[in-house]
């Protein structure tokens, strides 16, 4: 998988652009859109827990970005009407989005499939597969209005080799992969608009420390160390990549 890690993005990569991070009020979410930000976005910072996502925002404009905006939504609940009167809200406001980041995602639990309670199955595939999937729908005619946009699904190690024990995670990983190709080779020739997945790998957040409990966190990269390829894919130097799945860091040895 290609790995832009080594990707120099210039001040103003991203300036004027609209662009959407979901889990943007910590971890690589709140990273992303800092980074992008501070490259000119407008950034729109989605999230379930309001008072994380102000945080990330007068951050912003401490930093001197434009403002942001904040919606707040939770995947878990969210219905179709939902994402729907999130994309008039988005209309009416901004006119089009120039990307859109699929950060938000739940672990579940790390168990043998047999003991996997079905509930939680359910929960997992609702916030990382089938909100990520609606709401992308509703925005398809804002994103076609940009002149260059680009949607980035999450993805996963376990999303392209299955491991046992991860369960509903692993699973719709899989399924984002799958999506996402579905979705780029149906917008193939429809202007500019480009869909890929990222591999964020090995990153220090609360997710990864859930899964991996007696792991040191400082043996991992921070999520401010895994932005460039997030960068690359969300400004104009990678047109021409769509229905592809890239890596955000080097395998570890």
């Amino acid at each position: 998988m290609i790995c832009k890690i080594d990707y120099q993005a210039p001040g103003d990569l991203l300036e004027g652009r609209v662009i959407l991070v979901t889990g943007a009020g910590d971890g690589i979410g709140r990273a992303a859109a800092m980074t992008f930000a501070r490259h000119g976005a407008t950034v729109i910072l989605l999230g379930r827990t309001i008072g994380k996502l102000e945080k990330v925002y007068d951050e912003i404009e401490a930093a001197g970005g434009a403002q942001p905006a904040i919606f707040p939504l939770n995947f878990e609940g969210a219905t179709l009407k939902d994402y729907h009167d999130m994309a008039e809200t988005l209309d009416k406001e901004f006119g089009r989005l120039d990307g859109i980041l699929h950060n938000a995602g739940l672990l579940g639990r790390i168990t043998p499939f047999e003991q996997y309670n079905p509930e939680l199955w359910e929960q997992v595939m609702q916030v990382n597969l089938n909100g990520p999937v609606w709401m992308t729908q509703a925005l398809l005619p804002l994103l076609e209005a940009s002149a260059d946009a680009s949607v980035v699904f999450t993805s996963s190690g376990v999303g392209r080799k299955g491991r046992a024990f991860w369960g509903a995670y692993s699973v719709s990983k899989f399924a984002t992969e799958g999506f996402m190709q579905v979705l780029a080779d149906e917008l193939e020739h429809r202007g500019t608009l480009r869909v890929n997945c990222i591999n964020p790998g090995a990153t220090r957040t609360r997710m990864r420390a859930n899964a991996y409990p007696g792991e040191d966190p400082e043996t991992l990269r921070a999520p401010e160390e895994i932005m460039p390829t997030y960068l690359w894919l969300m400004g104009p130097d990678s047109r021409g990549h769509n229905g592809e799945s890239f890596d955000a860091q080097p395998p570890r040895s």
